[in-house]
């Protein structure tokens, strides 16, 4: 049997590589013979720079410092492929940045994000940005990055002041701009950044309501027809200030499913297991098991999950292309797939490969 590995990272607890790892791991301790392909997956958020990197080895990296949510100092990184600089809005605007009682996107700001892009702007050669959109602490629609890019009429309006922002002077002339996002969530409304992904980042009902409200007025400043894009709520919003600054979004995982060369891959494999964290309703709107299924069912091969906990509904994932999906958190209960996660997933692979 040919098995193709690609799993995204499970928030928290393996990156991407390091799951991919156990599932191997568990396979082979029971069909040793058999070929596995490890292929580990990003879709925009948390990882995208590090799985990029893999299928680009003839890519540079360069460490570049800025900002965390809270402004405090942090490392990010910038990957340069040929005229092509890829960059993390996590690695400046990361949940994982904060602990759990830091979390309040009233306070988080995207405005480390900056930074990543002035210094991929600098490169020599570059033509192109590539920002990953996801796994942000954020909801500020990036008003402060679109500040800094000369347009503080979004900073302005969300802080509801209308005055007293000054215009930064970077500029990206040149270089074509593109989001690479995870949702396809607009920037406003019940499926907008703040209603959908406020409360995972510590708001409350009533602070969700603030949040919109700022959006809201951040979208009666830019052009026509922005906050309705879908992928405008991305990262917090963030896709909508890509859109803004003239730049267009794609899907994070079609982007890296050709990166990686998925496609190809899948065409001569029996199996596919993939997973994540928490296989939920999200998941199935343009996240890597969703990326995965449909291009598996596609060409007529079976996707297994593996996952945290599954709370998508089985008529959902079926069908969207999901064979079969497996939670860590029914088969050895919440405590061990936490704490353990690497054994429970290598677990979980050992048993379907003695099925």
């Amino acid at each position: 049997m040919r098995l193709l590995i690609c799993p995204d990272k499970f928030a928290g607890t393996l990156s991407a590589p390091d799951a991919a790892e156990a599932v191997a791991d568990g396979w082979r301790s029971v069909r040793p013979d058999d070929e596995l392909v490890l292929r580990p997956l990003a879709d925009g958020g948390p990882g995208f720079v590090d799985v990029l990197a893999a299928a680009h080895p003839e890519g540079k990296r360069f460490p570049v410092p800025t900002t965390d949510p809270l402004g405090r100092p942090v490392t990010g990184e910038i990957l340069v492929v040929g005229e092509t600089a890829y960059v993390e809005s996590a690695h400046a605007c990361g949940l994982h940045h904060l602990s759990p009682a830091e979390r309040d996107p009233r306070r988080a700001r995207s405005a480390g994000l900056l930074a990543l892009l002035m210094a991929a702007a600098e490169v020599d050669g570059v033509r192109r940005i590539v920002i990953g959109l996801g796994g942000s602490a954020t909801n500020d629609a990036g008003v402060r990055v679109l500040a800094g890019f000369g347009r503080p009429e979004a900073l302005a309006a969300y802080a509801g002041n209308g005055e007293g922002v000054e215009a930064g002077t970077a500029t990206l002339d040149g270089i074509e701009l593109i989001g690479a996002t995870d949702v396809d969530n607009p920037l406003t409304g019940p499926r907008g950044a703040s209603h959908v992904f406020g409360p995972q980042k510590g708001a409350d009902p009533a602070t969700v309501e603030e949040l919109e409200a700022a959006l809201i007025r951040v979208a009666s400043v830019l052009p026509e027809g922005i906050a309705e894009t879908p992928g405008a709520g991305a990262a917090g919003g963030l896709g909508a200030a890509i859109l803004a600054l003239g730049g267009r979004l794609t899907s994070g995982i079609q982007l890296v499913r050709d990166a990686v060369g998925l496609d190809d891959e899948l065409r001569r494999t029996d199996l596919v297991i993939t997973g994540e964290g928490s296989f939920d309703e999200q998941s199935l709107h343009g996240k890597v098991i969703d990326g995965v299924a449909g291009a598996g069912a596609a060409l007529g091969v079976p996707v297994v999950v593996i996952a945290g906990r599954v709370t998508a509904q089985p008529a959902a994932w079926r069908a969207a292309g999901v064979t079969r999906a497996l939670s860590l958190s029914e088969e050895f209960g919440l405590e061990r797939a936490l704490g353990d996660a690497r054994g429970c997933v290598r677990a979980a692979a050992t048993r379907l490969a003695g099925e």
